[in-house]
């Protein structure tokens, strides 16, 4: 492999991106693929995220088996992979982090335009055939969604693995409230990866110099380089321009796409995934939806096997059978969070879907087949627990996948109302089934939030198992009103044998389990760091007040749930 390291890349408005590419030895033209992003192009996945390289140690050796482990990265399949299979990989740090000079602002307009030209460049070069893919994972793959809407004329497919396409809802302000633990957990990490950081701890893997470039820019200077991203998002409550322009027009992408989602990225990339796929024109796309190790299983043997198969037919025109793939492929969770079976199928949601209402029987705090007979209301504090809805212990295995829904009639004393829903699995004695996310090592089934005032939806883009909030509006809530409210549950997956049951959770406030004794400050506790506490975006005097659920006359409250054949 040959590695030209720190190629300048011009880009449209005279900026250069820095890059590393990566070639087969071996005379040829080889198609490309590129992938840019702000965790160091020259940062080794072993000191970027050592808890995930200490897993592949630990249980999946089979990926450092497989080649020199020299240059896994964080949110990359191993390039190695791909070069020694004749293909040119081209890794680029964004504006502004790395050895890319620039002003630091994540997720902005200049950086897909950027991703273009990246693109364009490298068809240009006189090592590649004219053809160009784009790869990678979660930031990698958010890109490759807003490129693609651009259509750059030598882009000839996208392999987006775990990347939300969608900016607002499923990302930075979960059904209109925003999700500050994450994204101010996550902007902050982002300083140590900033163009001419002196305090970055991530070295060069070529030279064992800092990854951030030989100058030493002063800590004030680069504060003037970096974006507001925080008070940013805190500034747009609603779905405007600001928003727009970070998000694809789903129907300009037409290129093969090969889309993988996973069920562990619950409440960041799980549901946009999945929904970009529903949303974009290409006739020829195809989704799988996952389980195991966020991070590290698309690095696995037989996933780079599939990538490369994909990449093989429309990058080199294989005749290769990939055609005959499933167009949708989805895991079946057990509730020891192991895969228990695949079920291929033809669309998303899986044909033969049987939509089963659950019902909320207020009184009774229970899930029921039935509706209850009589009208009523049950009360909780948004600053408490919430109320606790569960089945009765199956008779018979219940297996679910897809998307869920939670429609409720509500009331508050206050003009907002903030919903958190949760839904958890239990066994016979008690014990919770528990799944590992991205982030979180025991999270619940699954999860949905909206705001009360965002209950907006389109009735032309809703569906009956996902409804479309359009962000636009706020519609406060009058005392005593009573109002409709129908929440997407995030897709999730299940196996539940009998004898096992489901709680729902309605709340006003992020599900946290109580901390273990001994346990540190800030351990995660069911929700990861995908919380929602700014003060500025809930203040007390708008949200914290009673909140009442109403049943009967006419008001259905239930979960829809999705079904499958066992």
């Amino acid at each position: 492999m040959v590695v030209d390291k720190d190629v300048e890349i011009p880009m449209r408005d005279g900026a250069k991106l820095i890059a590393n590419v990566y070639r087969p030895n071996a005379p040829g033209k080889f198609p490309a693929l590129t992938a840019c992003g702000p965790y160091g192009k020259d940062v080794h996945l072993k000191d970027n995220f050592p808890n995930a390289y200490a897993y592949i140690e630990k249980h999946q050796r089979e990926i450092l088996e497989n080649s020199s482990g020299k240059y896994l990265q964080h949110e990359m399949p191993d390039l190695e992979c791909f070069v020694r299979e004749g293909y040119v990989v081209v890794r680029g740090d964004i504006r502004g982090t790395g050895k890319t000079p620039g002003f630091q602002d994540p997720n902005c307009p200049t950086e897909y335009r950027d991703g273009c030209d990246v693109v364009e460049w490298a068809a240009a070069q006189p090592w590649c055939s004219g053809k160009v893919g784009m790869v990678g994972i979660s930031y990698h793959a958010v890109g490759q969604w807003m490129v693609a809407a651009q259509k750059p004329p030598h882009l000839a497919c996208i392999l987006p693995w775990h990347g939300t396409a969608e900016f607002y809802d499923c990302r930075s302000r979960h059904g209109g409230i925003f999700c500050d633990g994450f994204t101010r957990g996550w902007w902050e990490r982002q300083r140590v990866y900033q163009h001419g950081c002196p305090d970055s701890p991530y070295k060069d893997i070529f030279s064992g110099e800092r990854h951030t470039g030989p100058a030493l820019i002063p800590q004030a200077e680069r504060d003037a380089k970096r974006s507001d991203y925080v008070n940013n998002i805190l500034a747009h409550p609603l779905l405007d321009d600001w928003y727009r322009e970070r998000m694809p027009r789903y129907e300009n992408i037409e290129v093969p796409s090969l889309v993988v989602a996973n069920w562990g990225g619950l409440a960041l990339h799980l549901r946009g995934t999945i929904e970009a796929f529903t949303k974009i024109a290409s006739k020829q796309k195809w989704l799988k939806v996952e389980s195991g190790p966020y991070f590290t299983t698309p690095m696995l043997p037989k996933s780079i096997a599939l990538q490369l198969r994909f990449f093989d037919r429309y990058l080199k025109g294989m005749e290769n059978g990939w055609e005959k793939e499933p167009r949708v492929e989805v895991s079946i969770r057990g509730t020891d969070d192991s895969v228990k079976r695949w079920i291929p199928d033809t669309q998303w949601p899986m044909s033969g879907t049987q939509w089963t209402r659950l019902h909320l029987d207020l009184a009774a705090a229970a899930l029921t087949a039935q509706a209850a007979a009589k009208s009523g209301t049950a009360s909780f504090d948004a600053s408490g627990e919430g109320i606790a809805f569960r089945t009765a212990p199956l008779d018979r295995e219940l297996v679910f996948a897809g998307p869920l829904k939670l429609r409720l009639w509500i009331s508050s004393t206050t003009p907002d109302a903030d919903f958190f829903i949760t839904l958890r699995s239990y066994d016979p004695q008690g014990n919770e089934a528990t799944f590992v996310t991205a982030i979180e090592p025991k999270s619940p089934v699954s999860q949905g939030w909206l705001r009360a005032s965002h209950r907006k939806t389109d009735a032309k883009l809703s569906t009956e198992w996902l409804p479309s909030h359009t962000h636009d509006v706020e519609q406060l809530l009058k005392p005593g009103e009573v109002v409709q409210l129908d929440i997407p549950v995030w897709p999730a997956s299940l196996a539940l044998p009998a004898g096992h049951c489901l709680e729902l959770i309605v709340a006003g406030k992020d599900f946290e389990r109580p901390l273990p004794e001994g346990a540190p400050k800030g351990a995660l506790r069911g929700s990861g760091l995908y919380l929602h506490k700014d003060p500025v975006d809930r203040p007390p005097e708008r949200f914290a007040g009673t909140y009442t659920l109403h049943s009967g006359n006419g008001r259905e409250c239930y979960l829809l749930l999705p079904v499958v054949k066992a």
